[in-house]
């Protein structure tokens, strides 16, 4: 069988959906526009993911939106599955948001040198095939290492001083000589006025014992990151991944962790995440003439005219991890990261009556101006002199106390401390 031409031209009936496609796909920094949009299209959009990893298959079936407010419409109740070139099946179950899984008793696992096709049936009827792809052994990676470096900020014309973070791979280009990569980022962080007594009275002010010190925070690569896919060129050499300033984030405050996976991919895979890098890069007017075509190989079985956005990869993975504590980098010179918080140190004597016949402000009172304060949480007091008589007490706002607010509390499953 033929397979239908899959190369979608931005015209002018279809521009709109593909905009709001790669608005959706890709985090990028475009101004909001919301324009008028006329002949909208609702159209299907895949996403799809086969490798040798122990990750299971992932499929995300989701409809274009018509405006930058709007979310992506999921596509749930499709009854979606993937062979082999022995028609041996793996079905796919739907775990909500427009995903859909592999069952994990089923330990299906990607063969580098196999070929996968994806299958989809939506609820209405429509059947979607992938085009049949092989699997291609990815080259292992020989390390990721950073480096000290300074760069332009475009937005303030200043200098950063940072680390720039770089792989290399462990041998040359296969025959197919494609490789695009993704990074997870992973660190550890402490906030600043950590809450460590809870305040009772002033004769009450107990100390926890469980003070929350260390959260975490997760990222992941927005980038498009691949190679020029010439076969048989030597790429061993360094591929700059992403560039960290410290003080511009707390990444480098605690314990800093970066994976990064190298994925085979074909000419045709290639092709589609150029393009979209070139879209994403071009910005301008949403209307104006675009020179690329977006590529997709996926097609409507019995409407090869319908136009469906997305791609189905198939890639075989290596993937490397290291850590960076902060002590690895003190003779860099570089600048640290200060977080953003203030910490309000009262006592009853900074709020005098505003006549001589006044009250003063008690202790409970002033604890409970500063607790109805928006956003404030009492963190410890200030003892003074042998007796430890109250002399302060310490506010702080919430998101510099509780770092729940701003990650999880949970290390993850890999993490290892020094």
């Amino acid at each position: 069988m033929q397979l239908p031409n899959c190369r979608i031209m931005l015209r002018s009936t279809v521009k709109i959906p593909v905009f709001f496609f790669f608005m959706f796909i890709l985090s990028d920094c475009i101004d909001p526009y919301s324009p008028e949009l006329g002949n909208y299209e609702s159209l299907l959009v895949v996403e799809g993911l086969v490798t040798d990893s122990d990750s299971p298959p992932i499929v995300r079936l989701t409809r274009t939106f018509q405006s930058v407010d709007s979310l992506p419409g999921e596509v749930h109740d499709a009854i979606v599955y993937i062979t082999d070139e022995n028609n041996a099946r793996t079905d796919l179950q739907y775990s909500g948001s427009g995903i859909y899984l592999s069952d994990l008793s089923s330990a299906f696992k990607g063969i580098a040198g196999k070929t996968y096709t994806l299958h989809i049936t939506t609820a209405d009827g429509r059947k979607y095939l992938s085009e049949p792809y092989t699997m291609l052994p990815a080259p292992g990676i020989d390390s990721v290492f950073y480096e000290r470096e300074e760069i332009l900020d475009e937005k303030t014309g200043v200098s950063q001083a940072g680390i720039r973070i770089s792989l290399s791979s462990d041998k040359d280009a296969d025959e197919n000589g494609f490789l695009r990569w993704e990074y997870e980022e992973t660190w550890k962080f402490r906030l600043p006025s950590l809450k460590y007594y809870e305040y009772i009275s002033d004769t009450e002010i107990i100390e926890l014992e469980d003070v929350r010190e260390f959260c975490w925070k997760m990222g992941k690569s927005n980038e498009i990151l691949i190679n020029p896919g010439i076969p048989g060129v030597n790429y061993s050499q360094n591929v700059p991944l992403l560039f960290i300033a410290p003080e511009a984030s707390d990444r480098l405050t605690v314990r800093y962790s970066i994976k990064v996976n190298q994925f085979s991919i074909s000419s045709e895979e290639y092709e589609f995440w150029n393009n979209l890098r070139k879209i994403n890069e071009a910005g301008g007017n949403i209307y104006d003439t675009q020179p690329y075509s977006v590529i997709s190989n996926i097609y409507n079985v019995d409407d090869p005219d319908e136009k469906v956005l997305g791609y189905f990869k198939v890639s075989a993975v290596s993937e490397m991890r290291i850590y960076i504590n902060p002590d690895e980098l003190k003779d860099m010179e570089l600048p640290g990261y200060k977080y953003g918080c203030n910490e309000f140190v009262v006592s009853p004597e900074n709020y005098p009556p505003s006549h001589e016949l006044g009250d003063w402000l008690t202790w409970d009172e002033l604890y409970e101006m500063f607790m109805s304060a928006r956003g404030l949480v009492f963190v410890r007091p200030v003892f003074i002199g042998q007796t430890e008589e109250l002399s302060r007490l310490v506010f702080a706002p919430e998101e510099c106390s509780d770092c729940a607010l701003s990650g999880s509390i949970d290390p993850p499953d890999f993490w290892v401390d020094q």
